[in-house]
């Protein structure tokens, strides 16, 4: 028996952890309140593997699942409070050799309400939909009359 390496990510209202297993068969995952147990055999020398860990906070149990595919088992838990941020998955702060960061799906979200990323959103959409062929005043070197600056009047000649 040994862990099956994975990799894992949080976000507002859950936290993901995918293990690395491929071919796997007999899946057997277990959400308890604190703790979290995956095992499966897998590979093509058909290795038992075992992961059991303490989490860094509560979640859903009954919420909590997970699915299998032909590379992975990737499994979804359902914190219990969402919102606050998990700096790590497991209670204790050892590191675990078998275990990662999933920088790829990482997301900093908790200084980000939900307003804003929709304000961000909405104006992310607003400027990809602006086309560059339409005019803008002070844009292509003449001037509007509402955006002439006060400085910009005739300076009398010098004697």
């Amino acid at each position: 028996m040994q862990p099956a390496s994975a990799k894992w990510y949080d976000r507002r209202d859950s936290v993901f952890i995918e293990f690395c297993v491929v071919d796997s068969k007999d899946v057997k995952v277990s959400f308890d309140k604190t703790k979290f147990i995956f095992s499966c055999v897998g590979g093509t020398d058909n290795v038992r593997h075992v992961n059991e860990i303490d989490l860094f906070e509560a979640i859903e149990e009954n919420e909590s699942k997970h699915k299998r595919t032909d590379r992975s088992v990737l499994c979804y838990l359902r914190k219990a409070q969402p919102g606050k941020s998990w700096p790590r998955i497991t209670k204790e702060k050892a590191q675990l050799r078998w275990l990662s960061v999933d920088f790829n799906n990482w997301k900093e979200w908790e200084d980000d309400s939900e307003e804003e990323m929709g304000n961000f959103d909405q104006f992310s959409d607003m400027m990809n939909n602006m086309g560059g062929d339409g005019f803008q005043p002070g844009m292509d070197g003449e001037e509007d009359e509402d955006t002439a600056d006060s400085d910009d009047e005739k300076m009398p000649d010098l004697e």
